[in-house]
């Protein structure tokens, strides 16, 4: 996400962090309402800076699996827990990580620009490491340097995502797709949802495709997928 992007569903403004009933999963028309604003988010056009461009390209692509990787098997989910940092050891990321919730229009506000190097997780969805989809958000860049997730589109089926939690336990997962999702056919439920009915999943989504100079926009959205596959102390 660039400075003036403007995520839809899945982080939310600093006084509303902490929603009642944390860590519940949304159901039933709070679903429907935040596929809704993915939705929208997935096609709206973001401004950025000249000069700061994103590391992913391309149309609709999914990185895919590279010949002659294996994948672990799912660990069965954790409880609920508050994160508290991602860490990322291929790319070098260790971020901590703030509460997030929905904004007027059913957006999710990623934190602010000050905050450009902090991760914002939507604390209305699932916890990450619990069953069902945890979603986690990051700017790709700002006025003038990149941001959190600038490199996550270079990420690997196979390489890790792990997120400390408040109950002292590390939430391993393992990447499994990557996709640069055009935001002309973007569709919420496909890049959102669970890939599998059961496990603990994770997404970590920000801004990519190619730089459109002429409307100083991103034309894409990358979401990183991965799914729970250890813990750690």
């Amino acid at each position: 996400m660039s400075e003036h992007e403007h995520l839809s569903a899945d982080d939310h403004p600093a006084d509303r962090a902490r929603p009642s009933g944390t860590g519940r999963l949304v159901t039933g028309v709070a679903w429907a309402l935040l596929l809704i604003g993915l939705w929208l988010w997935g096609r709206e056009v973001t401004d950025v800076r000249p000069g700061i461009s994103a590391p992913a390209t391309g149309d609709m692509a999914a990185v895919g699996r590279p010949p002659g990787v294996e994948l672990p098997p799912a660990l069965r989910p954790l409880g609920k827990a508050l994160p508290q940092r991602v860490d990322v050891p291929e790319l070098g990321i260790q971020a901590p990580v703030v509460a997030r919730g929905l904004d007027g229009q059913g957006a999710i506000d990623p934190p602010p620009f000050d905050q450009a190097g902090v991760v914002g997780w939507y604390a209305a969805g699932a916890s990450p490491g619990a069953a069902g989809t945890a979603l986690m958000v990051g700017h790709v860049d700002t006025e003038t340097r990149p941001a959190v997730f600038y490199k996550i589109s270079a990420m690997k089926p196979g390489e890790t995502v792990r997120v400390v939690r408040d109950d002292g336990k590390i939430a391993e997962f393992t990447v499994d797709d990557v996709q640069v999702v055009t935001r002309d056919h973007f569709d919420a439920q496909q890049a959102y949802g669970p890939r599998r009915t059961g496990r603990a999943e994770l997404r970590l989504i920000t801004c990519g495709g190619t730089f459109d100079r002429a409307t100083r926009s991103y034309t894409a959205n990358v979401i990183v997928s991965a799914y729970l596959t250890g813990t750690g102390l």
